[in-house]
């Protein structure tokens, strides 16, 4: 019988302290993606996206167990958030205006010849309406400063805004990518105020000023 791998507890990058910011660098990670925009409370599309990345996830573990003999827990829910104004996350809160990019980390050993037969058999019955803008792809985000969020998504503005203004530039740092969360819990089933999520920022050194 193989051992299942569960990354939430092997890798660094799904580890994190409430009431720290830890700075840290996030190696090249391959996830399931796909794209939307609006509120992700009101938003078809966010609905549908969990609907099509979750079998594709499964369907990629159980073949990976069968023909690799490499089995592994699916890891947790994942998203990139942006807007073109950042105050929508930390001061207005505007879901409206917000893009976003959900996500499912997949091992580095599954390639794209696996991934199209999952997306073939998921296809093959109820199938998902977003399947098609599912894709495998290699995220890169580098250095990066993340915490762990104890609470509901709205009450996230307080620890952004003091990890955006306080601790990135006193720390002689910029941000340098897009905002993203790691649901450790599922927000489908879990009581907002004990939801678990890591928020992480992509950030690189910031130039020095004057001559």
């Amino acid at each position: 019988m193989t051992d299942k791998t569960d990354f939430k507890r092997t890798l660094d990058a799904y580890q994190a302290t409430r009431g720290r910011f830890r700075v840290l660098d996030v190696p090249d990670t391959q996830y399931l993606m796909v794209d939307g925009h609006g509120d992700p409370n009101t938003s078809p599309a966010f609905t549908a996206a969990v609907e099509a990345l979750y079998p594709v996830a499964y369907k990629l573990k159980f073949a990976s167990k069968r023909d690799l003999g490499r089995d592994y827990v699916v890891p947790p829910l994942e998203g990139l958030w942006w807007a073109e104004d950042m105050a929508s996350f930390t001061a207005a809160r505007d879901k409206s205006r917000w893009d976003w990019t959900l996500m499912i980390m997949v091992p580095d050993w599954i390639d794209k010849d696996m991934f199209a037969a999952a997306v073939e058999q998921v296809g093959a019955r109820n199938r998902p309406s977003r399947l098609d803008d599912t894709r495998l792809e290699t995220l890169s985000e580098g250095r990066c400063v993340q915490t762990l969020h104890l609470g509901s998504f709205d009450d996230e503005a307080e620890v952004l805004a003091r990890l955006h203004h306080e601790f990135v530039p006193g720390n002689g740092l910029r941000m340098a990518g897009r905002h993203h969360e790691i649901y450790l819990s599922d927000f489908r089933r879990v009581a907002p105020e004990k939801q678990r999520t890591i928020l992480r920022q992509p950030v690189t050194i910031a130039a020095a000023s004057g001559a």
